[in-house]
């Protein structure tokens, strides 16, 4: 445990040109005699820590004590403190991983760009879940992340249908996870003579058994994890998309299509549409999970949008229209 102290102590003294006793124990979680102790105990064993005295003084590191990354540009530097994700990082377990390795990177920095961290963090930041929605963060999920990092089977219990009473029990090789709008997702291969890559939501695992420490999968090479969640992402939006309603659609509607449906759906349907009309209006067939949902989705496009078909629908519509005009007349 002091030995880990003392290492981060000199990466702290390497990364900045000097830190006070009260900078280094808030830095390292201990008092300022500790720090005392800890920078006469380098001092012996004979890393150049040098104290100044006084109200302005500190610690600092004398005699080009340092190991630099000269190969790295600035933008490469601050490209590199870009890609870390701090929230998704904590919910896997690995916020203090990933803090002592920006740590080592930032003391093996040249002095000119020593702030490369602060610039990037600074100027970027991602925001992982939709708006209006409150996400958690699965129980087993850093069980399930270092089965990822360690190529380690996994035995699973998981709920199919969220509040479903019984569980099922597989077998799993986890091979990544995905952040998806605020919720996890294990991309995985299920063992067996005809082996199959599988997507469940890690919110629905109600256990999780992770295989010896010794006992490894062998991972397929070939396996691309972005190009598997893009396919299987769209698979998906597909598979829910079950019902058609033919529409009309203004300038505008075209426009803003993409937002208030299904981003694939939206393309389909406007990639199969005709010529405009005299006004600019074009009529598409679009594919909806439901007329229910179709309704909730394109109330959003006020008038630049018309409901052709199916009539019960186009109806609902005019029902809304009459009840809204009678609203502000």
């Amino acid at each position: 445990m002091r030995a880990a102290r003392l290492i981060k102590m000199v990466l702290l003294l390497q990364s900045r040109p000097s830190m006070t006793a009260g900078e280094l124990a808030r830095e390292l979680e201990v008092s300022e005699r500790t720090i005392t102790r800890d920078a006469q105990a380098l001092s012996e064993a004979g890393v150049p820590v040098y104290a100044d005295r006084g109200r302005a003084g500190g610690y600092r590191l004398i005699g080009g004590y340092r190991t630099r990354l000269t190969g790295l540009a600035r933008s490469e530097a601050e490209a590199l403190f870009l890609s870390g994700v701090p929230g998704a990082l904590r919910e896997m377990g690995l916020e203090d991983a990933a803090s002592a390795a920006r740590l080592k990177v930032s003391a093996a920095l040249l002095p000119s760009m020593g702030d490369a961290s602060r610039t990037a963090a600074q100027r970027f930041h991602l925001d992982a879940p939709a708006w209006f929605r409150e996400t958690g963060t699965p129980a087993l999920l850093p069980a399930v992340a270092e089965a990822v990092w360690d190529d380690r089977r996994i035995t699973a219990r998981y709920r199919r249908v969220k509040g479903e009473a019984a569980d099922v029990q597989r077998e799993l090789e986890p091979y990544g996870l995905v952040l998806k709008a605020g919720v996890w997702y294990v991309c995985a291969r299920v063992p067996g003579p005809a082996p199959s890559f599988r997507v469940y939501r890690v919110d629905r695992f109600t256990a999780v058994e992770p295989a010896a420490s010794d006992e490894r999968f062998s991972r397929d090479e070939g396996f691309d994890l972005p190009g598997f969640w893009e396919e299987r992402a769209e698979e998906f939006a597909r598979s829910i998309l079950r019902a058609e309603v033919l529409v009309r659609l203004s300038p505008e509607g075209v426009r803003r299509l993409a937002y208030a449906v299904d981003a694939v759906a939206a393309r389909e349907a406007l990639a199969g549409c005709g010529s405009p009309d005299a006004g600019g209006w074009v009529t598409v067939t679009l594919r909806v999970e439901s007329h229910e949902v179709a309704h909730t989705q394109l109330t959003g496009l006020g008038a630049e949008v018309e409901v052709v078909s199916p009539g019960a629908l186009r109806d609902r519509f005019a029902g809304d229209a009459g009840r809204l005009a009678a609203l502000y007349r």
